[in-house]
């Protein structure tokens, strides 16, 4: 365990349910492994049921707060994981968009993975920016005027704000190491 991320405060947020387990996992872990200080806030503070590949339910994960109770002002980087049910549930949660407009405004940095994109899209935050996602999602990011393209990572500084979108689970070793590379540029 390192603390080279010491002072970084990453949210994830999540519904309850449909959360793609390695999109949420995995980045967590190895931010928390960094020494980050990460906060995963959910729907309602209650069980969050993972899921693998969308159909396979896995582990059940304790989040550490609601979304009703997240001050943007405590965080510097958004983490959106995917699942399609996730993604569609925190798209319809007038707090999880507002949370990210708030992010976005106040110029900190998102990172989103598959789905999650989906809530930027409802946010209406994509206009300028050039983005991946999982395939399905181009169709949306076009009709919202963001530049969508097929790549394993994109950093997109465009606005004021730096968005990180990755396509899927199998892209995480890129996701992780553009959002280390962003929040810790001195990395080599």
């Amino acid at each position: 365990m390192t603390d080279q991320l010491s002072d970084m405060r990453v949210l994830f947020i999540t519904s309850n349910t449909g959360v793609e387990r390695d999109e949420l996992l995995t980045p967590l872990a190895w931010l928390r492994d960094s020494g980050a200080r990460v906060t995963h806030a959910a729907a309602k503070l209650e069980d969050v049921q993972t899921f693998v590949h969308d159909v396979e339910k896995d582990v059940i994960v304790q989040p550490d707060k609601s979304l009703d109770d997240i001050e943007v002002d405590d965080y510097d980087l958004l983490v959106i994981p995917g699942g399609t049910v996730n993604a569609d549930k925190l798209r319809m949660s007038d707090r999880a968009v507002e949370l990210a407009q708030q992010f976005a405004g106040a110029g900190k940095t998102i990172a989103a993975i598959c789905h999650g994109p989906w809530l930027l899209v409802e946010a209406n935050l994509l206009p300028g920016k050039t983005l991946t996602s999982y395939p399905s999602l181009r169709t949306d990011i076009v009709n919202v005027e963001g530049a969508w393209v097929d790549r394993p990572i994109v950093l997109s500084p465009e606005d004021g704000w730096i968005l990180i979108t990755s396509r899927n689970p199998g892209d995480l070793p890129d996701f992780t190491d553009a959002i280390n590379r962003t929040i810790n540029p001195n990395v080599d």
